[in-house]
């Protein structure tokens, strides 16, 4: 879609153009009106096929050509690769802006400062950090380098310079948008009030941006966005849907500290293995209480998450056992060892265990330990070079965001923030085997277990599983959460170009007649 410049300076895509006349006090014909009528039904017509097309558009690059890829033949429904997808080889991550997209402009040009308040742990402001770009892009403002959340469940007090370097953030975002470190004190001196603050709705499409919060900082020069996490609509412009990649995919790079500690341990489990699995556990006493599921550690473990679930008095009573039937409770740490050993991974198989608290400590542990003996965490990989990290509880999940993203395979028993983001930049990188459990069905059949032998159940787990793997063909226009599914960010790659494309390959062979014939039809 083309950008056009919004009457106050300000960047908008052409599908949000309207056009309005006014009414006219003579009186009109009949034939004019029945005219007019056409004429107006004839324009609803023309834009709501743009629009339409616009969708379809986003979902060509993804969807066209991917059906003839995953319909190459019935070998496909046969069995999957556990660590690898056979299809990866043929998409790749691409964000780069289109010729149309205009430099950034400068500060002294921009139509005010914007302040960004992150809410939420370490993942969650990631994707608010994300969203702050793209809307100071829209607003055509001078963002302020974000401010993280200190007070959340987690406590963490670290600024944005101790997580993220700060400088490749701003350099490598500079033709996109200004970023500065802090609104120059002259100009503070010289505000009659402090900084304005709102907070925006949830997934607010760029209109309101533009309509809402566009003229307050026109009028303020100085705006703050409180609350910032998921306040920018899903489906945008292509262009900007890009910047959002850039942001999250490449210029949100950790700290040295971070990442020289993160490599350090993927180094420590390739030389242990040279693949391993990285599962990502969300089993914190607070989380569990709050949601309330439950264990399976009887009443004990009843009354504990009881007595902490007091701290909330609007929640109501509910019933953990219910719950867990409607797949709202991550998967135990037992459930997730069965569904791996049912996919196929051996005990052998080494793992990184990524979390924070867990309630229970290793005996929640134990019985993923007993089906996986060879399970490491951060703090038994690097106990010395951790402590310096301990007090701070986003420094420790950027850890485990490494190792999680460097792993061979990627796990996780819920559908959390960190969850999302990995897979959406694992699919970004090369569609790296990702697994996410098919709760809906999965649950139901983890509770029946010991109705079936072992072969019957291992079975029914690889039937459910198929399309939470990872695979290149689960991407949908509009499918969950953009950072999660990011569809306007991968691209195919040409047949030529893929590796190991050998005229006499059956695979590639196939796949390029299926191409070809979709093509004629389309």
């Amino acid at each position: 879609m083309a950008l056009f410049q919004h009457q106050n300076g300000s960047v908008v895509s052409n599908k949000h153009v309207f056009i309005r006349s006014r009414s006219q006090r003579r009186p009109i014909s009949t034939s004019v009106i029945c005219g007019l009528m056409l004429f107006c039904l004839g324009v609803i017509s023309l834009l709501t096929a743009h629009m339409a097309s616009e969708l379809e558009r986003y979902s060509q690059r993804i969807v066209r050509r991917r059906r003839s890829l995953f319909n190459l033949d019935e070998s496909h429904k046969g069995p999957i690769d556990i660590w690898k997808s056979e299809y990866a080889k043929y998409f790749y991550g691409c964000s780069q802006s289109s010729a149309k997209f205009p430099d950034a402009i400068s500060e002294q040009e921009s139509n005010g400062y914007l302040l960004i308040a992150a809410s939420g742990g370490l993942n969650q402001q990631r994707t608010g950090i994300s969203d702050a770009i793209v809307v100071a892009r829209i607003l055509n403002a001078t963002l302020i380098v974000p401010e993280l959340d200190h007070n959340s469940y987690w406590k963490d007090d670290s600024d944005f310079v101790n997580i993220f370097d700060v400088d490749w953030f701003i350099s490598y975002l500079a033709k996109d948008v200004t970023i500065v470190r802090r609104v120059p004190d002259k100009f503070m001196r010289s505000m009659e009030k402090p900084p304005y603050t709102m907070r925006v709705p949830r997934k607010s499409p760029p209109e309101y941006y533009l309509d809402q919060v566009l003229p307050i900082l026109k009028r303020r020069h100085v705006l703050q966005l409180t609350k910032f996490d998921y306040r920018l609509a899903n489906n945008i412009d292509e262009d900007l849907q890009k910047l959002r990649c850039r942001a999250n995919f490449h210029a949100l790079r950790f700290t040295k500290p971070i990442q020289e500690l993160g490599q350090e341990l993927v180094m420590k489990m390739r030389e242990k293995a040279t693949r391993f699995i990285a599962v990502h556990l969300r089993l914190e006493p607070d989380m569990l209480a709050f949601s309330g599921c439950y264990l399976g550690g009887g009443d004990k473990e009843r009354y504990k998450l009881r007595e902490i679930r007091k701290r909330w008095e609007t929640l109501p009573e509910i019933d953990a056992v219910a719950k867990r039937r409607q797949d709202k409770c991550p998967l135990t740490p037992h459930e997730l060892g069965l569904m791996l050993r049912a996919l196929g991974f051996q005990n052998d198989t080494y793992v990184y265990v990524a979390s924070g608290e867990i309630y229970g400590g290793e005996e929640t542990l134990a019985p993923l330990r007993d089906l996986f003996p060879n399970i490491y965490t951060k703090e038994m990989l690097a106990n010395e070079e951790l402590k310096p990290f301990l007090r701070y509880s986003s420094c420790l999940a950027a850890v485990d965001y490494i190792v999680c993203d460097e792993s061979d395979v990627f796990v996780t028993n819920n559908n959390g923030n960190m969850a999302k983001i990995l897979a959406g930049r694992r699919r970004y990188m090369g569609h790296k085997r990702t697994i996410r459990p098919n709760a809906k069905r999965l649950s139901p059949l983890l509770m029946e277990r010991d109705q079936m032998d072992w072969d019957t159940f291992a079975k029914k787990v690889r039937a459910v599983q198929r399309g939470f793997m990872g695979e290149p063909d689960e991407m949908r226009v509009g499918r969950g959460e953009f950072h999660e599914y990011p569809y306007s960010c991968i691209c195919e790659k040409p047949a030529s170009d893929i590796v190991g494309n050998r005229s006499g390959d059956h695979q590639s062979q196939q796949f390029k007649e299926n191409l070809r014939v979709k093509e004629e039809k389309q």
